[in-house]
């Protein structure tokens, strides 16, 4: 319990440091800017730390240092991945459109990376309607199919960040290498006949 209770707030820490950020005016020049880029960064981290957790899981295995009580949060993480990309895309909406929807169309052409979040942030939500265990039976054998769309949100989010680069790779190649890291694992695995892992 004290784990579950550790990794909620450390996971709602993001968001209660950028709300005292903004409050105290310390995100620069162009605060709303800024809030959009650091959510949808907090919004990949949790992404990154929600597919790690099977590698390290399996890797890991020390006697006394290891990643298994990871798994039973597995969930709860992926739950703040879709949180953070909700609170991201509204971001976008209030600060950049200002809920002025009739621009949306003019705003996929000036920044096309977002095509591919709308597909990205709808697959999470599917996640996480049918992520519960009353769903697992429900579904059977397709609910792994299912949620092994993780990966391709996994994709659609690296491209979402490449596609806005304009001077700086940094945040391409950071976010690019975890991802090419932690979908590469899960390949070995398959294509040497390892056990698939869940997820």
């Amino acid at each position: 319990m004290w784990r579950r209770i550790v990794i909620f707030l450390l996971s709602l820490a993001p968001l209660g440091w950028l709300v005292w950020a903004t409050v105290q005016q310390q995100l620069g020049a162009d605060p709303a800017k800024t809030i959009v880029l650091l959510t949808g960064h907090y919004t990949f981290y949790f992404l990154l730390v929600t597919l790690a957790v099977t590698p390290l899981r399996r890797l890991v295995k020390f006697r006394y240092f290891h990643f298994r009580w990871l798994q039973t949060h597995r969930r709860m993480l992926g739950l703040f991945t879709l949180f953070y990309a909700v609170v991201h895309m509204t971001a976008f909406l209030v600060f950049i459109l200002g809920l002025d929807f009739t621009l949306f169309a003019a705003e996929l052409v000036k920044r096309p990376y977002i095509l591919f979040t709308l597909p990205a942030v709808c697959l999470l939500f599917l996640l996480c309607i049918t992520s519960t265990k009353s769903m697992m039976r429900r579904l059977g054998k397709n609910w792994q199919r299912l949620h092994n769309s993780i990966y391709l949100i996994a994709v659609l989010a690296w491209l979402h960040v490449f596609l806005q680069v304009r001077s700086s790779y940094q945040d391409a190649v950071v976010f690019g290498a975890g991802v090419g890291v932690l979908l590469g694992i899960r390949l070995y695995w398959k294509l040497f006949g390892i056990r698939r892992p869940a997820r």
